[in-house]
């Protein structure tokens, strides 16, 4: 399985272009998280008055639903529009403007970094997830979700990307994303699949006659190996620090 890669070589400038423009451009979302990441934020369990950064946190959809559950949310993003909606739907979080590689944040202020369907766009992966790390408190746990160049779908070339393939879009097989992971100080503890597609919405979308065969692709999702999933959730913490809860292990796959 190889790594994918799509888009031109953009810099900051074009990216935010794009944001701005043409993914933010009619829209900045408003629609209610999928259920399933509703699962995996219970998963991370009690957040009270915990330091929660969302990085590329978009409209502010998935940081919502952590503040919902009593986290003290922080969010940045690239796109200025994105930052005006999560602003206004979330008027007392800490959200600012700025790039991945290099976070407007101080150094050891948060318990949780969280990073979902984005790291695959930004222009330096490597530096991104350190300062991911940097921000962090030495006890803190990192969420990140991102593509798996072994997903089946994709593999028997019957997909091609997302939207943000025109920018910039990185797709590595699960090895090389622990691998990176890794390198930037960071140990996964548990891999989840991403079952957002098991729902009416993401069913529902294009002309009706594909609607049976994403229904079928979506299904397979929650039975296939998770070395097959469109993408994955690496749970991590610092290198050295590793904890699990009582009964768990450090390299569980859930599969729901």
């Amino acid at each position: 399985m190889a790594l994918h890669e799509s888009g031109p070589l953009a810099g900051h400038d074009e990216v935010k272009l794009f944001y701005d423009t043409e993914y933010y451009g009619t829209g900045t979302g408003g629609e209610p998280l999928p259920w399933h990441m509703r699962v995996i934020a219970g998963r991370l369990g009690d957040l009270g008055d915990q330091q929660v950064l969302d990085v590329a946190c978009g409209s502010g959809g998935w940081l919502a639903e952590l503040a919902a559950r009593g986290a003290k949310a922080a969010g940045m993003d690239i796109s200025v529009r994105a930052i005006a909606a999560c602003r206004a739907r979330l008027p007392e979080a800490d959200i600012r403007e700025g790039v991945a590689e290099v976070l407007p944040f101080e150094a050891g202020r948060f318990e949780l970094v969280t990073c979902l369907g984005s790291l695959e766009h930004f222009i330096d992966q490597p530096a991104a997830l350190k300062e991911m790390r940097r921000v962090a408190k030495p006890e803190a746990r990192f969420l990140i979700l991102v593509p798996n160049a072994g997903f089946l779908t994709r593999r028997l070339g019957l997909y091609g990307g997302t939207q943000q393939a025109a920018v910039r879009e990185t797709v590595r097989p699960i090895a090389e994303w622990r691998q990176m992971l890794a390198d930037a100080g960071l140990t996964v503890t548990h891999t989840w699949r991403d079952l957002h597609p098991l729902s009416r919405g993401w069913i529902a979308k294009g002309p009706a006659w594909q609607w049976p065969m994403r229904a079928a692709q979506a299904i397979a999702l929650a039975i296939w190996p998770i070395g097959w999933q469109y993408q994955v959730y690496f749970l991590c913490r610092k290198n050295g620090l590793l904890t699990a809860p009582a009964g768990d292990t450090l390299t569980s796959s859930i599969s729901n």
